[in-house]
């Protein structure tokens, strides 16, 4: 776009021009999702229109702000869609090839149009010429007439009027601010503290006052059931995440020259929006990883005796209070003996020790780790697997890899439902009170007075189960004073850490408790060992635990 770009008087309105992004975005994110449909199938009446009627829309505002570039690619895809609706074309995979770029191409715009709307700079998206007269192209292709009944159909539908059950779903949701919804999830947070604070001051004697005991109840029951329906507020489906990797695979598939079938499973399963947004990149690289290397050529498949169609499974559910997310891929699977000579080949292993099969599995999980005989454009750099690791890292997630040599792999993603509030496990050491968040948690008991044992006089270890499992005081990571160094006095927590088991050790067990989740600020954010802060039943302020930094610190 020439630097003199100047937008009419409408469209230099903030608010309209925010609207209209925010409308046409998800105007987008329904085309790309029907063209894959249709891509699917030809004669897919339903798909076909939406497409349409989302083109059409985004023409009229477009029109409406004088967005000629966005106006006029619209418009030439809305003409190559009527050609369809009416019998004249057939859509194929061509066809949606280029309905996707020009998608794309808006896509582009809009993201210019929220930068200039931002920070004032006037947009610079590329000019259009090309992209219309492929358009233009693909419209003068005859082919064969569709199959009467989709004409009939195209003909018999208003593209103005929008299906019943849109009308329906628009009269009962309403667009909000995810500013405003964060900001009211914070002040739940806020009340149920307040509430929580209350019910347990010590001036507020309930003994002999059963009326004020049955009040605090109800507000307490109340309370519960705000933050509860709060926190709903900012649950979405993971449908339009699992929809966007739709996309990935079919341009994936296309590029490496490879059949793949995907399978979405429990795409209604809902999750915190922040965890949704953060999930797209970690669940991207798995996927691109999966189609590179995991999967075969058609060719390689048929000499092994398997469908030249490769499986790629994305399943999403609940698991006790978390989510967990799977992709599987009936490919190649990993190879532990490539695994270990290529981390060993890189230092990161010694060539003779001897590691687990989840242990070596692991290892694809290091900075710079790849087993790709060449750079590739998709993948082979080493990277990939790394972000997937630090962001699951970062979600309060594990990350779990089940692989069978020739037969494929699954990856089991672990995640939090929401990163707003824990579960946690409160612990008492010395005078303080710290929360281990109670997915990191694999069991507590105290040891006998004999169980503790030393590697070269200086690091302690612990019999659990037939395993020597190292073990971390507490006290010594945050210089406090216990009530005893006595093992036999203290209670021992299993947790894990990096794929590998820990003991740490507390002075009692308080009790289990959800708490919200409080950021301790920049200057506190770098503390190894500590995940944030939360306002306890007594009005004092917990840790949060981190068992990664803990361990990292006693391995280091």
């Amino acid at each position: 776009m020439p630097a003199d770009f100047q937008l009419n008087e409408l469209a230099a309105d903030p608010e309209l021009i925010n609207d209209f992004i925010v409308e046409s975005r998800e105007h987008l994110a329904a085309v790309e999702l029907h063209l894959l449909a249709l891509d699917q199938d030809a004669a897919n009446a339903e798909s076909l229109h939406a497409i349409f009627r989302g083109f059409h829309t985004i023409k009229g505002l477009a029109g409406f702000l004088g967005l000629d570039a966005i106006q006029e690619v619209a418009h030439e895809v809305e003409t190559l869609l009527d050609l369809a609706r009416n019998g004249q074309i057939s859509v194929s995979s061509e066809h949606v090839d280029v309905i996707l770029t020009s998608k794309d191409y808006l896509q582009r715009w809009l993201a210019e149009l929220a930068e200039m709307s931002a920070t004032g700079k006037a947009p610079s998206a590329s000019a259009n010429d090309d992209l219309l007269a492929s358009i233009r192209r693909m419209g003068q292709k005859s082919e064969e007439p569709v199959a009467p009944a989709l004409a009939a159909l195209s003909q018999a539908q208003d593209p103005e009027r929008a299906p019943a059950s849109d009308q329906h779903s628009e009269t009962r949701s309403i667009k909000v601010d995810t500013q405003k919804l964060d900001y009211l999830v914070d002040m739940v947070g806020e009340m149920v503290i307040a509430q929580s604070l209350v019910e347990h001051d010590p001036d507020l004697s309930l003994q002999g006052k059963p009326r004020l005991s049955r009040n605090l109840a109800q507000l307490a029951r109340i309370t519960g059931e705000v933050q509860r329906t709060a926190m709903a507020m900012r649950m979405i489906p993971i449908r339009q995440l699992f929809r966007k990797m739709s996309r990935l695979v079919r341009d994936l598939s296309r590029k490496t020259g490879k059949q793949i079938d995907l399978e979405l499973q429990g795409e209604d399963t809902e999750l915190d929006r922040n965890i949704v947004e953060e999930l797209a990149d970690p669940l991207m690289h798995m996927v691109r990883n999966a189609v590179d290397h995991g999967i075969e050529t058609p060719e390689e498949r048929a000499a092994t005796g398997k469908n030249p169609a490769a499986r790629l499974l994305l399943k999403a559910g609940h698991q006790a209070g978390h989510i967990l997310l799977q992709v599987t891929d009936d490919g190649r699977g990993l190879n532990p003996e490539k695994i270990l000579r290529k981390a060993a080949e890189r230092g990161l292993v010694d060539e003779f020790v001897q590691l687990s099969e989840s242990e070596v599995f692991n290892l694809i999980f290091a900075p710079g780790f790849s087993t790709a005989e060449q750079v590739t454009s998709v993948s082979g750099r080493g990277v990939g697997m790394d972000v997937v690791k630090k962001q699951i890292m970062k979600l309060r997630g594990k990350i779990e890899i089940q692989s069978t040599l020739g037969q494929g792999a699954s990856f089991f993603l672990k995640v939090p439902l929401t990163l707003a509030i824990i579960d946690g496990l409160l612990v008492g050491v010395g005078g303080e009170s710290y929360v281990v968040p109670i997915f990191a948690v694999r069991e507590m008991f105290r040891p006998t007075g004999d169980a503790l044992s030393t590697v070269e006089n200086r690091d302690e270890m612990v019999m659990v189960r037939g395993s020597l499992l190292p073990v971390v005081r507490l006290h010594r990571r945050f210089g406090i004073r216990p009530r005893s160094e006595n093992l036999a006095e203290s209670v021992l927590i299993v947790t894990e850490a990096q794929g590998k088991r820990f003991c740490l050790v507390v002075d009692e067990l308080i009790g289990k408790q959800e708490v919200v989740i409080k950021s301790l600020g920049e200057s506190l954010r770098s503390i190894r060992g500590v995940a944030g802060g939360a306002i306890l039943g007594d009005g004092r302020v917990g840790l949060i635990l981190d068992p990664e930094g803990l361990f990292g610190q006693a391995a280091a």
